[in-house]
């Protein structure tokens, strides 16, 4: 449970100064098409960042905190698959890591079925 809400604040403050970087260092190197990708992970990165943090709350009150924390990881998984393969593609231009993004978004996926799961 804390394990959850350590990570989403490591990852909040991760995807703030990313976040930042991009606007100020990124804005005049990446191509208006690369800056929206990269803003893109930003986006993911931040919803899910507070998806942890929602998650490492829900996790000290549920019954079934083993399948929260195990959708945190699914979570995580997703930030490092999705956004980290934005950063990725928007920063080098390699477009073949555009192919590990829809993993990320499976993990997010799973993460949120599981979390469905645990309040039906």
């Amino acid at each position: 449970m804390n394990t959850l809400l350590l990570l989403g604040s490591i990852l909040m403050f991760l995807a703030v100064a990313l976040g930042a970087f991009g606007a100020h260092a990124l804005k005049m190197k990446l191509t208006p098409d690369m800056m929206k990708v990269y803003e893109t992970g930003i986006q993911y990165h931040i919803a899910h960042a507070l998806g942890l943090l929602i998650l490492g709350l829900l996790a000290n009150s549920s019954s079934n905190a083993s399948l929260i924390v195990m959708a945190g990881w699914f979570l995580f998984a997703g930030i490092i698959l999705f956004s980290g393969s934005l950063y990725a593609l928007s920063l080098s231009g390699i477009r073949k890591l555009g192919a590990i993004t829809p993993l990320g978004g499976v993990a997010f996926l799973i993460g949120w079925v599981m979390v469905i799961i645990t309040l039906i």
